[in-house]
């Protein structure tokens, strides 16, 4: 998460995405009345993959009152760090109904933000009404990151520095005199991922977290999958962190010396941590590939050290759909007590908590309430783990919500499905197969189309939701066949059974390419008998950086479903001329169901335009002819965790 093009696109792309988070803040979250598990209109998206199913409350559990009327907020509070670096804090306390804040401590709840507190405040991007909690016996405290927002210093995006920062402010807020010394975290994205690493800092106090979508693994999940530079997101992100850090602080008022020192330490942020970032990536350098860069600041290499109860909440179609579900994995493992609900949701939708409460277990400050009164406060709650097992997630395909207490466990089989004969463009498919026997020898050519993904929903997963927003109906969203026709297709015959898919895939497939390089850009599909192609997930490879950590990779049956690549530099091997070379692609994981008459599709093209982008250098390599080959001495395939 650290580069852009240029200084004009995430300009740019901040006030498009400004103009469509403040729309969103003013539109209330839709709900849907709860009726039994049957189908009905989405309200957690405007481009539903089927239908979603609304469910009624799992439980008879119900939210407890307010027990305070009102809420003050203090602005602006000098944090003091470790090197005398002041971050700066808004503190909402509960209040009588004469405005005046209670006497009593209370628990604390933290929110580390990159976005400016002011501007969060009005934003889905902030995770909900923070009043909901305080009214009910909490204080509020929002922070801004180091080099953002109101406070001083340079800003590093989860720098090392930054990092410690978080664990900082948590014993900061544990021991102050309106704390109880019971401090919790909220929020999404960006916030959610400081929750990681403040509590893996284990600060005193620190009793639960409830991260929305998360990132584990920064490069692969977001700044470069596959190998090449997410050019849709970044330039956003960057543009609203930079956009919002070069605003002159609001506390200039109070403390202007304080004031004045954080807007001048934000622009030398500018020029020695954002501004370099951005040419070097593009012209091949160092932030390019992975590295000691990327490791520092991935929560999937501290997060063995996170020891809280953590409710997490993931997105099907969210920058983050690959790291959430990893991140429950490790905290299971380790024992944590933790939850997960994966739902039909994109980034903003995912932040926003919108269409929370269709998993059946409340809305999200609802379920907030839930878990910090009883990790936070004490309070009993003996059906807690009845109620909300340990995953919940959404069905594309069904639009049924289910439940589970694992997302990859004894209850798949790896099913290989191999790619038979030749796919022509426009013209033909190719076909996928389980039996080896009926596999035929097939060369198809892949033709570089530039424009390919930019009529498919990964054009929406990759801008963060932002044209989903926009209250006008987008087919593209909805009917990836277009966007097909830029590629080559294989796919099964109508099946004669559902097929129901939980988990990462694995394709892999043999290709020669006449430059020695370029991007598999892979989607697996639901294909529906009036034609319909329903994207469920998809994946990406470079193929020059398609050397394989088999340690490191994830197996089922002895299968490939989770490759790992190491994307560094010295990894690097473009194929020889006339060289055929095996490929793993990761694709991103899903829960799908793929009903009886139904085909199951893998497109593949060489572009996902405009979410990844190749460094400048190796354009031209991603502009040759790739040639997919199938059957015989070259089993292309794609593995599926399947449910038994």
């Amino acid at each position: 998460m650290s580069r852009s093009r240029s200084p004009r696109p995430s300009l740019a792309g901040l006030a498009v995405l400004a103009a469509i988070t403040a729309g969103l803040a003013a539109t209330p979250a839709a709900t849907a009345a709860p009726v039994a598990v049957v189908a009905s209109t989405a309200t957690a998206s405007r481009a539903p993959v089927a239908s979603v199913a609304s469910v009624a409350r799992r439980d008879g559990w119900t939210p407890r009152a307010e027990q305070y009327p009102g809420t003050v907020t203090r602005r602006d509070l000098a944090i003091p760090m470790s090197d005398g670096t002041i971050l700066r804090g808004d503190l909402t306390l509960p209040a009588g109904a004469d405005g005046t804040a209670i006497p009593s401590r209370v628990p604390v709840v933290v929110t580390i933000t990159a976005y400016n507190k002011t501007v969060l405040a009005s934003s889905p991007l902030g995770g909900g009404d923070g009043s909901y909690l305080v009214k009910r016996g909490y204080a509020q405290l929002t922070v801004d990151a180091r080099g953002t927002g109101s406070s001083e210093g340079s800003w590093g995006a989860f720098s090392a520095r930054e990092n410690r920062d978080a664990t900082e402010i948590m014993a900061w807020a544990h021991r102050q005199p309106w704390s109880d010394g019971r401090t919790a975290m909220t929020g999404p994205s960006y916030m959610g991922i400081s929750q990681v690493f403040a509590a893996a800092g284990r600060p005193p106090g620190l009793k639960a977290i409830f991260p929305q979508v998360p990132g584990g693994d920064v490069y692969r999940d977001v700044v470069a999958s596959g190998g090449q530079i997410d050019a849709a997101f970044i330039p956003l992100w960057l543009g609203l962190v930079t956009g919002a850090g070069i605003t002159p602080p609001a506390v200039t008022a109070t403390d202007p010396a304080s004031g004045f020192k954080a807007f001048f330490d934000h622009l030398v942020g500018l020029a020695t941590f954002t501004g370099p970032l951005i040419p070097k990536a593009l012209l091949d350098g160092e932030p390019a590939y992975d590295g000691p860069f990327y490791a520092e600041r991935s929560p999937l290499n501290v997060v063995d050290r996170v020891q809280v109860p953590t409710f997490l909440v993931s997105g099907e179609y969210d920058l983050f759909q690959r790291g959430t579900p990893l991140l429950f994995e490790r905290l299971q493992q380790q024992g944590v007590p933790v939850k997960m609900v994966i739902g039909p949701w994109d980034h903003l939708q995912g932040s926003s908590g919108a269409g929370l409460e269709q998993a059946g277990h409340g809305s999200l400050q609802e379920l907030q309430l839930r878990w910090f009164d009883h990790y936070v406060k004490g309070l009993p709650d003996p059906s807690l783990d009845a109620d909300i097992p340990p995953l919940t997630y959404y069905e594309q395909g069904s639009g049924v919500w289910r439940t589970g207490q694992r997302w990859v466990d004894g209850r798949q089989r790896a099913t290989r499905l191999l790619l038979s004969g030749a796919s022509t463009p426009v013209v033909r498919a190719g076909g996928l197969t389980g039996n080896a026997a009926s596999a035929q020898p097939g060369a198809s050519a892949l033709p570089p189309v530039p424009l390919a993904g930019l009529c498919s929903r990964s054009t929406n997963q990759w801008t963060a939701g932002v044209p989903n927003a926009f209250p006008v109906p987008n087919p593209c969203l909805t009917d990836n066949r277009l966007n097909d026709l830029a590629g080559l297709t294989f796919e099964t015959a109508p099946l004669r059974r559902g097929l129901s898919v939980q988990g990462p895939i694995g394709a892999r497939l043999y290709v020669s390419s006449t430059t020695g390089d370029g991007l598999l850009s892979v989607a697996v599909e639901d294909v529906a008998p009036d034609g319909t192609v329903s994207r469920l997930t998809g994946g990406w490879q470079v193929i020059s950086l398609r050397q394989l950590d088999r340690a490191r990779s994830r197996y089922l049956d002895g299968r490939l479903i989770q490759p790992f690549h190491p994307f560094t530099r010295e990894s690097r091997q473009p194929l020889a001329a006339g060289r055929i070379a095996p490929v793993d692609v990761e694709v991103f994981p899903t829960a799908a169901r793929i009903a009886p008459g139904h085909r199951l599709r893998l497109a593949v093209q060489a572009f996902d335009t405009p979410h990844l982008l190749s460094p400048l250098p190796g354009l031209l390599g991603q502009l040759g002819v790739i040639t997919v080959h199938s059957g015989g001495r070259t089993p292309s395939s794609l593995t599926l965790p399947t449910l038994r």
